[in-house]
């Protein structure tokens, strides 16, 4: 991003939380940087540097900011072509597919040049992808120590790390701490109990946030025994694929009562897989989003709900399977039978929760299922068909269901599937794709807010909106729950 001096420093001098994530600044008196809303006395202007991204700031050899910590500032949403492939790619990077397939990979599946990507990964970021899969690897150790009792061993594993020598090495060579001593700012409960049944984080989010909206709307298509709204949180079963391995378990989200933040807390069974895990809550909470810019396209729609989000998804299969069987049915409706097709199809898992005893079944499990032995769980045989013609296409790799994917293409092989129509394919796209300019422009409940029968219409008053018509949807959407 282009980043204005006057602007950046105003802003840090303000503590304006609508920068956060958007820049970091550089004390070269210290040597060390912080977020715009550190509660630190701010700089003298002379010695602040500013960049695009914690990965700049290290590279030009500064250490994060121990009580801000950067590591937990919000990211960055964007419609912008160039933009959206490098903030793709940072995403797989987070996932550790750097490391599994090389930036050759990551162009490949982005449908790009390596160079382009390189290029355009430099004019976002500032440093080159390998620059940046090495400092996300350390904020990721540095916010294990702090908030975990994970051990030393399994901070560098989880991390990315190949060796606890090179971890070691590299953590003290760029923060100039010995990893052991972030152990001092572990919390109370962990550092007198050593309790590591569960992993405790804070995601950070631009204020204002919805949190009654998101969980209701989550809430309220929840799977039964797979998902639920209970006690103020928002629960659910996972399964995640994190180098090579299959990893099973269970988070909780909640709202943090004393700051802009979401809590999360992670089962220790995907200590492994937490890069990937951190990634998907990020997407499903929509913690990228810039409310200010949102409202100020939207104008007086997003007047009286200005926190409001997408909820996107954790796992973009599911959401999908959700939307073809969503079609002309009630949101209820849907719902029971989703979950019916978890119980019959999912796996079983121990958790704490009554409430969660089911894993969402993988896409493999559907592809294999017989029409029959999906359409007798309550919807029609040509339902059936499509959602296993979906599985196959996901579990083959020609469907990938995720924030980082094409979206134009993607949109296209979901239209070329036997039962998927527009109002489908769009709401895949606004919520697996995370795609904020999605308009699923013939759903009804859209048009009865807007007072119009006719889609056509109904395109036409978008065109505003762009190039967030995906928070109009759920503004409309709202407004029907409050009239």
């Amino acid at each position: 991003m282009t980043l204005d001096l006057h602007t950046c420093y105003r802003a840090l001098r303000s503590r304006d939380a609508r920068f956060d994530g958007r820049f970091f600044v550089a004390v070269s008196s210290t040597r060390i940087y912080c977020r715009p809303v550190c509660t630190v006395k701010p700089p003298k202007r002379e010695n602040c540097r500013f960049y695009p991204s914690a990965a700049a700031a290290e590279s030009a050899g500064y250490r994060p900011c121990l009580r801000c910590r950067p590591e937990l500032a919000p990211g960055n949403a964007s419609v912008d072509a160039t933009r959206r492939v490098a903030q793709a790619a940072a995403s797989l990077i987070e996932d550790h597919a750097l490391e599994e397939g090389g930036l050759d990979a990551i162009a490949g599946r982005l449908g790009i040049t390596d160079r382009h990507l390189r290029r355009a990964f430099g004019a976002e970021f500032g440093v080159s992808p390998v620059e940046f899969a090495q400092t996300q690897r350390l904020l990721l150790a540095k916010r294990l120590l702090t908030d975990t009792a994970l051990p030393v061993t399994e901070v560098a594993y989880a991390s990315g790390f190949g060796s606890l020598r090179r971890f070691n090495a590299l953590f003290k060579q760029r923060y100039r701490l010995q990893p052991s001593m972030l152990r001092r700012h572990m919390r109370t409960r962990e550092r007198s109990t050593g309790e590591t049944d569960t992993l405790s984080f804070e995601l950070s989010f631009r204020p204002p946030y919805d949190w009654e909206a998101v969980s209701g709307f989550l809430g309220a298509r929840s799977i039964a025994g797979v998902e639920a709204v209970e006690d103020e949180c928002y629960r659910r079963t996972a399964r995640v694929t994190a180098d090579g391995k299959e990893h099973v378990g269970w988070l909780e989200i909640g709202v943090s009562a004393k700051k802009p933040a979401l809590r999360v807390a992670v089962s220790a069974s995907l200590a492994r897989a937490l890069p990937p895990v951190l990634s998907r809550v990020k997407a499903l909470m929509d913690l990228s989003c810039n409310p200010t810019e949102v409202s100020q396209t939207l104008g007086a729609l997003a007047r009286r709900n200005p926190g409001l989000r997408v909820p996107g998804a954790f796992d973009g299969f599911e959401v999908a399977v959700r939307a073809i069987v969503g079609q002309q049915v009630s949101v209820a409706a849907a719902r029971t039978i989703v979950g019916r097709l978890a119980t019959a199809f999912g796996d079983a898992i121990d958790t704490p929760f009554a409430t969660l005893r089911t894993i969402f079944p993988a896409p493999e499990r559907i592809a294999d299922a017989t029409q029959g032995s999906v359409a007798r769980l309550g919807m029609p045989g040509s339902r059936a068909r499509t959602l296993i013609a979906l599985a196959r296409a996901v579990a083959d790799g020609t469907l990938v269901l995720a924030p980082n994917a094409d979206v134009e293409s993607t949109l296209e092989r979901l239209r070329a599937l036997a039962g998927v129509g527009e109002w489908t394919a769009q709401y895949i796209a606004m919520r697996a794709l995370a795609w904020p300019d999605a308009f699923p422009h013939t759903d009804l409940g859209v048009m009865k807010a807007l007072r119009e029968t006719d889609p056509r219409r109904v395109l036409e008053v978008g065109e505003g909106w762009r190039p967030w018509r995906a928070y109009a949807v759920m503004h409309l959407w709202q407004s029907l729950r409050k009239d």
